[in-house]
């Protein structure tokens, strides 16, 4: 984003005017701005802002989340470039992991008891948001077992944020993680024999192809594909079919019965508005242009 030129045009003059990008006058605008749109710009809702860690850590947590899939999730900031950013959310995330309970009570309190009994603690996530980092911060957050997103962030004019995610490395668990081929993981069905788990493997290695970063979540009900926020949503096979649920935009897509459908008012597990239908490898191909939509809209 710090090399991409914007620039707006003039319709009346035919010109047009650069941009420049800027950093925030101070951290807290950058704070501000997020947590009131967090949900928005990061896929995380919103539940407490500089949360206070108690008189041992004596800290206080910029901002407290959590994500579509439910993992719990530190947000850092700072205004420029500050080497002690992740070290510093990776104490919180310290703190986090052994005070459970009041992250529970917490998440009872703002999102209801619902939520609260769903926490994902086998994927805590920590994302730092800075004016930007280092080549050694890049590959420091490789070294860890935590689940880190380093975004970059830069103000464009007065209404302008651009957000761009520099490096995203998912923590070491059983029950998320890149996937090697032939381990797609998702729960087999009685009696699909191989051709289902064939077409599983297939989806599963497309969407982990997609780019740089991509990581996935494992919940009871689906199994999500992530950047910074989802992009894909794949559930269990069903008898003859896969079906994975896309960020992408019904209103944009091509309709096709028994292919594509349109949930954005149908109840189902997962995220993302546009079911799809898999039931062949032929299908998975005709279904690539859609996960790159969604990909990259994520």
């Amino acid at each position: 984003m710090v090399g991409v030129k914007l620039f707006r045009t003039d319709a009346m003059t035919r010109g047009v005017t650069e941009i420049t990008p800027r950093l925030a006058e101070v951290e807290a605008d950058v704070q501000g701005l997020v947590e009131a749109h967090m949900e928005t710009l990061l896929g995380v809702r919103f539940l407490a802002s500089e949360y206070g860690t108690g008189p041992v850590h004596r800290g206080r947590i910029d901002s407290l989340g959590l994500d579509e899939n439910g993992s719990p999730v530190i947000v850092e900031y700072k205004r420029g470039t500050d080497a002690g950013v992740i070290n510093q959310g990776l104490y919180y995330m310290s703190w986090l992991m052994a005070h459970k309970d009041a992250f529970q009570h917490l998440v009872r309190d703002r999102l209801g008891v619902s939520a609260a009994s769903q926490v994902l603690w086998s994927a805590p996530r920590l994302i730092c948001v800075a004016g930007d980092f280092t080549r050694y911060d890049a590959h420091a957050v490789r070294e860890h077992r935590r689940s880190i997103d380093l975004v970059r962030y830069r103000f464009f004019g007065t209404d302008l944020i651009g957000l761009e995610t520099l490096a995203s490395v998912t923590g070491r668990t059983p029950a998320v993680g890149r996937v090697r081929r032939g381990s797609a993981g998702l729960p087999p069905v009685r009696g699909q024999g191989g051709a289902l788990a064939e077409l599983t493997e297939a989806v599963d290695e497309v969407l982990l192809g997609l780019g740089d970063g991509v990581s996935r979540v494992q919940r009871k009900q689906y199994r999500a594909y992530q950047r910074l926020r989802n992009f894909a949503c794949v559930c269990p096979p069903q008898k003859t079919k896969l079906l994975v649920y896309l960020k992408a935009d019904p209103r944009e897509a091509d309709l096709i019965p028994g292919f594509t459908r349109d949930v954005t008012e149908v109840g189902h597990h997962g995220t993302g508005d546009l079911e799809v239908q898999l039931r062949s490898e032929r299908d998975v191909e005709r279904a690539v242009d859609l996960f790159r939509a969604s990909y990259a809209a994520a």
